[in-house]
């Protein structure tokens, strides 16, 4: 790896994580304690800068993964501007804002998308939910185990950004999948969300996928050059997914509000997503609850504390 030129990369992430002060309790959670083999597998899905497709992503694993015989969960994450239902095509009656206020439980909101995978939308334009207070994380983790039918895989569509939303959804997950394009200042962000999740909150394991590449050796490349950073500067463990091409088919497909899964199924994109479920599956074996804090946890409603901005 000697001699290869990581400034493009570096010097943008000198000083870029904000100052984020998060309460010592959410720290103490992160600490393991018994470990127990969880039955659900909930995936944080996170990508630090927006436009890198990381919605259209998750839809497509999700559709994918369905096909494959899983029983998924999509839930939108960004809590003020969700947009999964939109790309779907989706008309929901109620949102994730009725469950937290009590008006309805979550399986009254869930609504049903392509392969029968399960939504739970988020609001669109609110600002009620752009930060969960301590009590609304206790009645989300409720809600979820109060579900008749628990998921097989729970995919967590995350906002972009290193919000105090985020980093929650991030910690709450058995894993935390960081979405990526060969934009440098796609890489510079991802890294500034790797840093805070890792430094403060002492998450250690990460999977990269890189999106919108020319071919298979361009993510290997964009891995390959990240890690470097990663490596030098961070004590993390990243792990590399694999890569989705650039295909002028997953853009026919969202203007007709389809995942391009389900309409193009033998795009070059649809055959990149069907190849990487068995990887997404085999994390199964490497997850475990830690303490009570994740969600689907043994002790989920174990107190926790809200993640706030200093």
């Amino acid at each position: 790896m000697a001699g290869t030129s990581i400034s493009p990369i570096l010097k943008p992430m000198v000083g870029k994580a904000r100052r984020l002060d998060q309460a010592s309790g959410l720290r103490e959670a992160m600490i393991p304690t018994t470990c127990v083999q969880p039955q659900v597998q909930v995936i944080a899905v996170s990508s630090g800068k927006g436009g890198v497709g990381k919605t259209n992503v998750v839809v497509n694993l999700a559709v994918t993964a369905a096909r494959q015989g899983r029983k998924v969960l999509v839930m939108d994450a960004d809590l003020a501007l969700g947009n999964v239902d939109i790309l779907l095509g989706l008309t929901p009656q109620y949102t994730i804002e009725d469950v937290l206020s009590g008006q309805r439980s979550l399986e009254e909101v869930l609504v049903t998308g392509p392969e029968g995978i399960q939504l739970l939308p988020a609001t669109s334009g609110g600002q009620a939910f752009t930060q969960l207070t301590h009590e609304q994380q206790l009645k989300l983790q409720t809600a979820f185990l109060e579900l008749p039918q628990i998921p097989d895989l729970l995919l967590i569509d995350c906002a972009a950004g290193i919000s105090p939303n985020v980093l929650y959804f991030s910690l709450v997950a058995h894993e935390t999948l960081v979405l990526v394009s060969p934009d440098p200042t796609s890489l510079t962000d991802a890294y500034a969300l790797i840093k805070i999740l890792s430094t403060r909150y002492h998450l250690k394991t990460f999977r990269l996928l890189v999106n919108k590449v020319k071919n298979t050796q361009e993510g290997k490349e964009v891995f390959r050059k990240f890690g470097l950073v990663t490596d030098r500067f961070l004590a993390v463990s990243l792990d590399y997914m694999g890569c989705i091409p650039t295909d002028g088919y997953v853009t026919m497909a969202v203007s007709q509000q389809r995942a391009v899964s389900d309409l193009y199924p033998r795009a070059p994109a649809s055959r990149a997503f069907t190849s990487l479920i068995p990887t997404l599956h085999d994390w199964r074996g490497n997850q475990a609850w830690h303490g009570g804090f994740q969600l689907f946890g043994p002790s989920a409603l174990a107190a926790t504390r809200t993640v706030t901005e200093g």
